[in-house]
């Protein structure tokens, strides 16, 4: 069967997450956070919470983000005074993040805003449907045979 391409699903998730990026940096803007920003910054702080301080591998492989990226915007909100990097004793060459009192503020205002903005986009869809196909989609699959 031939789609049109308002059809293909790949050009409708192409332009779904397109509308979703936009609502989510419009959220974030006014509490002075890009999307990446955010999502280090809320990753760093729910393992703070859990009594974890990672190194910047740590928090890049819970946020599914680069490396390189996350050290350059651990760098930038730093620099905003919303994350601390320590020398970690146990290894000189890592630094082990914490979010300071500002970023412990900001972080759940700015999980809300995200939140508030997932509630209003994902409200054509059942919440149990949506988190269902966004992780079978998010995980690799193995090839099929056909």
């Amino acid at each position: 069967m031939d789609l049109t391409p308002g059809e293909s699903p790949g050009f409708l998730l192409w332009h779904a997450t397109l509308r979703w990026q936009r609502d989510i940096a419009a959220a974030l803007t006014p509490l002075g956070l890009t999307h990446v920003q955010f999502v280090l910054l809320a990753c760093a702080w729910w393992l703070n919470t859990q009594g974890e301080h990672p190194n910047q591998l740590t928090l890049a492989r819970q946020a599914g983000t680069d490396i390189k990226m996350t050290s350059q915007v651990l760098r930038a909100l730093e620099h905003k005074g919303l994350i601390e990097r320590e020398v970690d004793p146990a290894d000189t060459r890592a630094k082990r993040l914490r979010v300071t009192h500002t970023g412990a503020d900001l972080a759940p205002r700015a999980i809300a805003a995200v939140e508030l903005v997932d509630k209003r986009f994902f409200r054509p869809v059942p919440l149990d449907d949506a988190v269902t196909l966004l992780g079978r989609l998010a995980r690799p699959q193995p090839e099929d045979d056909e």
